[in-house]
């Protein structure tokens, strides 16, 4: 088979399209034959040379993919060849083919075609797992989600909508805002012109930007409030008024979903399939697609996503 191959740390130009062994499944494997991937900024990490895959994964970037099943390993039940899927995966997903364990496999929801599925379960499984899971947003409470027109942020604000939440985003510039607005956003805030914090309290606070927003997050939270830090686009490294926090009660909870054990992984990829997967087959979610490219344009998608100028996932198709 083919896959996207990282030729050395660096800009998107080392991103080649080579011949690479084909994948088995193992035992509690499904080998899926890849119809589309999507585009993460773990991807871009990666390919700088910052965010090695875990152990075990493929060396080739792309942490979601969709396509159908071409074989199944020792011991998988409930999937057959044929069977269109989508999964979320540790690496690998830059590839015409991938072996993921089973419990990371999703159908393609009902209504949703097969390519644009790529987009989903990284970012279904981010969302879930922090803002429902372990920030337990509750109808009627408000989330503030930082980086509203991305993947993550286009996801958040659709489930808090439909899970009956306020839902506040921050964006860079009007036509994110507009587009932002469309999907159910009740405030949007132009960081570049506004400060988020003046329109808080928030309850629970999706944040992909890090160190830069730490000490202004905790000052929107809520008493009782959630921060979830997933991201560090702004740094690593910030201090914080512990009394601030204190007089709050407010929880800061950091975490990652690609080094997860397999079995939290299973269980998010359950929770998606039961709570999330419903929401995508009524329309009352959907999946929101900047573009698609070949798989041959890695770096092209790259460079895009890099600019952040995109609204949603970009998806490289095979």
């Amino acid at each position: 088979m083919h896959a996207i191959v990282i030729r050395e740390p660096g800009d998107p130009d080392v991103l080649e399209w080579t011949p690479v062994p084909d994948p088995e499944p193992a035992p509690g494997e499904v080998l899926i034959e890849v119809a589309a991937s999507a585009v993460n900024r773990a991807d871009v990490m990666q390919r700088k040379g910052f965010y090695p895959p875990p152990e075990g994964a493929p060396p080739y970037p792309g942490l979601e993919v969709s396509g159908r099943v071409a074989a199944v390993g020792e011991g998988v039940t409930g999937w057959a060849a044929g069977d269109e899927v989508c999964a979320l995966l540790s690496g690998g997903g830059y590839a015409e083919r991938v072996a993921v364990p089973a419990g990371q496999v999703l159908p393609v929801p009902r209504g949703v075609a097969v390519t644009d599925a790529a987009g989903l379960p990284e970012v279904a499984c981010t969302v879930w797992s922090n803002v429902f899971m372990l920030g337990g947003l509750r109808a009627g409470e408000t989330l503030l989600v930082h980086g509203g027109g991305s993947g993550i942020g286009t996801m958040a604000i659709q489930l808090a909508k439909a899970r009956g939440a306020r839902v506040v985003c921050t964006v860079g510039g009007p036509e994110k805002a507009a587009r932002c607005r469309e999907l159910g956003a009740d405030e949007v805030v132009d960081y570049r012109a506004q400060d988020f914090v003046e329109s808080g309290p928030y309850d629970v606070i999706l944040d992909l930007i890090g160190a830069k927003y730490l000490a202004r997050n905790v000052e929107a939270l809520a008493v009782g409030g959630r921060l979830m830090v997933i991201g560090l686009q702004g740094g690593a490294k910030a201090e914080l008024d512990i009394g601030v926090l204190l007089r709050k009660r407010a929880l800061v909870h950091g975490t990652t979903l690609r080094s997860r054990p397999l079995e939290e992984k299973a269980e998010i990829v359950a929770a998606v399939r039961e709570h999330v997967w419903p929401l995508l087959e009524s329309g009352d979610v959907r999946p929101v697609i900047d573009q698609t490219l070949p798989m041959t344009d890695a770096a092209r998608a790259h460079e895009l996503l890099e600019k952040s100028g995109h609204v949603g996932k970009i998806l490289l198709t095979v």
